[in-house]
């Protein structure tokens, strides 16, 4: 794993923290009536607007860094340089043996491995459908 990767990822995890630290300390929208009325507290560390600015700006600078990373991780992912596996079944290598059922040997009935021929249908002009009594 390349460094690059290391430290993008480790900055999408602080920024991802941080989205939901800020997110989760600011106000709803519909507290601010609630304390216009003097139900609440208008009086916070950053004012009683500055707050909710401060926040919002932090938070939108925040996704800014967590959608950059993103991006950057996804870059490096894919341009690996070497021939990547394209999905989970590339490697997989059959077995040569069929499994059986128990007390059967396990060759077919002609002897060789290729699959038995269907019975022979008759070739009469007709219908090879039962006939139906109405």
């Amino acid at each position: 794993m390349p460094i690059e990767f290391t430290i993008l990822l480790v900055i999408q995890i602080i920024a991802s923290f941080s989205i939901i630290v800020l997110v989760l300390l600011q106000q709803g929208k519909g507290a601010d009536m609630g304390s216009a009325f003097g139900s609440g507290s208008a009086g916070s560390l950053f004012g009683a607007t500055g707050a909710a600015n401060f926040l919002s700006r932090m938070t939108k600078w925040a996704a800014v860094v967590f959608f950059l990373a993103t991006i950057g991780l996804a870059y490096i992912a894919n341009s690996g340089g070497q021939e990547q596996d394209t999905g989970i079944m590339e490697s997989f290598q059959p077995s040569q043996s069929v499994p059986s059922l128990p007390g059967t040997s396990p060759t077919s009935p002609s002897g060789s491995g290729a699959v038995p021929n269907a019975p022979a249908v008759p070739q009469s002009g007709g219908s090879t459908a039962p006939a139906t009594n109405n």
